[in-house]
């Protein structure tokens, strides 16, 4: 409960005495390890409705049953367990402010099923669907630093291609709410390029690690 208390005094504090946290953040991929800290980040709602991140991984009937009795929680625990990626986490002072999800596309069914989003060739890639970052350190960055975080890691692990769908808005304001698949400028800014425009507003995007 603390820590909860402890976020916006924190996020007060970086705004207003600290504009270089940024360069404070730490990125790890989630593991049993740090499974209490993503717990601790998404909270009772589970980022959003019960979502757990499962929403890009499963069948629209099974996220929905699962979205009861923490069946999708459940789900994203089993998948940890099995050692299987799932996504980074990000850190300020220990303290977990920022997800996405990130692992082969093909562990993404509703990516694998979109007509928008089809393959556009058959290199293997690793996806980003989505985003959660803590109310109390929105529109501060963090999710620029994130990508730039999720790029290390892959150099990392020889993973050649990140691949991505972001939104570029259409109204001046986004709500939050519909900001979860990330926005296209963030994307820019970490040095990502468009690869497909068959969607006007939610264009492919891809890094190449080995650039």
């Amino acid at each position: 409960i603390s820590s909860e208390i402890n976020r916006p005094e924190m996020a007060k504090k970086i705004q207003s005495k600290d504009p270089e946290f940024l360069s404070q953040l730490t990125f790890e991929p989630l593991t049993k390890e740090n499974w209490g800290k993503f717990v601790q980040l998404f909270g009772e709602r589970g980022a959003c409705g019960n979502c757990w991140c499962m929403w890009p991984r499963l069948r629209k009937q099974d996220f929905q049953e699962g979205k009861e009795n923490d069946g999708n929680k459940l789900a994203m625990k089993e998948l940890v367990w099995a050692g299987k990626p799932a996504g980074i986490l990000g850190f300020y002072e220990d303290l977990p402010i920022a997800w996405c999800a990130f692992a082969p596309r093909e562990d993404f069914l509703k990516l694998e099923k979109s007509r928008v989003h089809k393959r556009i060739d058959d290199q293997p890639v690793w996806s980003i669907p989505c985003f959660f970052i803590d109310k109390n350190f929105r529109r501060q960055g963090v999710s620029v630093e994130l990508l730039k975080g999720v790029i290390k890691y892959a150099r990392s692990k020889d993973i050649k291609i990140i691949e991505a769908y972001p939104t570029i808005p259409t109204q001046e304001k986004l709500a939050d709410s519909f900001a979860w698949i990330g926005l296209y400028k963030s994307f820019e800014q970490a040095g990502f390029e468009v690869v497909d425009r068959t969607s006007k507003n939610r264009p492919m995007v891809r890094y190449y690690t080995n650039k």
